[in-house]
């Protein structure tokens, strides 16, 4: 993000954070979380609403509904016990709502229901990849996925090495999840706390992304889909190699567009701003940047993934963020083969090579 479009946005708390296990009102029975994660984008941001709910004798509970959980470690699992003690003036959490299946999001939600005996709400598609992601002790990894990078030119021994030993990688970061679910769907009203709160999917940087808008506060909790200073990743993955998920990202990108300019967006990661209209047009804009920079790369060789990232990516990458990095190259090269402005084909060596397309 340019400092530039940096200013087009406001940040209404200014340089304000929340300190480990501090919670801060955003809104009216809204609290900020921000827990550490353990990787190079290295916080999420959690929300507590402030809900009522009937139990099962027709009386009303009072307590709060949670937004994401962060990943399953000691670290989180504490400041959370910090937080049930300290941030919750006494009430229980009666229900978690997952925007979407990313260990960050979805890590602690079997905890967290489990602990207090609260529903688990979350997508179908979400829930459901999860379970298998859970499942499968290849999943985000192993020999399918070393194969994968390799027919998309990734040669790095190192790298090839740290995704085979990705075996059980998601269950590692994910607390065995509950076995029933309430379900989260597109255009669904959730009253909470009194307010209603409707689901809005989105596509291609989850399965199926839900963020949470609440006309009354001119509130949207985000999760991933809109982030003030990064774009969320859009990759292609192993499991899905012919997806073309920047196509159903960028479509969803544009719904949001249907909410008033002066939204108030809380997101996952980074601080709450507004500028939502802005955010979107640079997101929009910065993608078909990148592949204009590829088209133009491609006039003069055929590019397979890995020969994309220098262009994708100014800054040197670690084995972790390698894994992103080459699903999102993958992803903009997939943009624009299903557009038929790049044709594709294996090459003697086995890696699979897009080119300007002759039509």
């Amino acid at each position: 993000m340019t400092q530039q479009q940096e200013t087009t946005l406001h940040y209404p708390l200014d340089s304000t954070l929340p300190s480990p296990a501090e919670t801060i009102e955003v809104a009216p029975g809204v609290k900020w979380l921000r827990m550490a994660l353990p990787f190079a984008l290295d916080h999420i941001n959690l929300w507590l609403l402030r809900d009522r709910q009937e139990d099962g004798h027709g009386q009303l509970r009072e307590g709060w509904t949670v937004v994401d959980c962060c990943v399953n470690r000691a670290e989180a699992r504490e400041q959370w016990e910090q937080v049930f003690a300290n941030g919750l003036e006494g009430l229980p959490i009666l229900r978690v709502i997952v925007t979407h299946m990313h260990p960050d999001h979805i890590g602690l939600a079997g905890w967290l229901c489990r602990r207090w005996q609260a529903p688990l709400w979350i997508s179908a598609t979400d829930y459901n990849v999860a379970r298998v992601a859970m499942a499968d002790k290849d999943s985000f990894g192993g020999e399918s996925g070393a194969d994968f990078y390799q027919l998309h030119g990734q040669r790095d021994e190192t790298f090839l090495g740290h995704v085979r030993g990705r075996g059980n990688y998601y269950s590692s970061l994910v607390s065995p999840l509950p076995t029933a679910y309430h379900r989260l769907i597109d255009g669904l009203s959730l009253d909470i706390g009194g307010r209603s709160w409707q689901c809005i999917a989105g596509y291609g940087h989850a399965p199926e992304h839900m963020a949470l808008h609440c006309p009354e506060l001119n509130l949207l909790i985000s999760g991933d889909m809109v982030l003030p200073r990064i774009s969320a990743n859009v990759s292609v993955h192993a499991t899905e190699p012919e997806a073309n998920p920047l196509q159903l990202f960028m479509d969803s990108l544009q719904r949001y567009l249907a909410l008033p300019a002066d939204t108030y967006v809380l997101p996952s990661h980074g601080k709450p701003f507004t500028g939502l209209h802005q955010r979107i047009r640079q997101l929009l804009e910065h993608h078909q940047e990148r592949m204009a920079d590829i088209m133009q790369a491609a006039g003069s060789q055929a590019l397979c993934a890995a020969d994309t990232l220098p262009i994708l990516f100014k800054r040197q990458l670690d084995v972790h963020q390698m894994t992103f990095a080459m699903g999102e190259a993958l992803a903009h090269l997939h943009y624009l083969w299903f557009g038929k402005r790049l044709q594709r084909r294996v090459d003697a060596q086995g890696v699979l090579r897009f080119s300007l397309s002759s039509s």
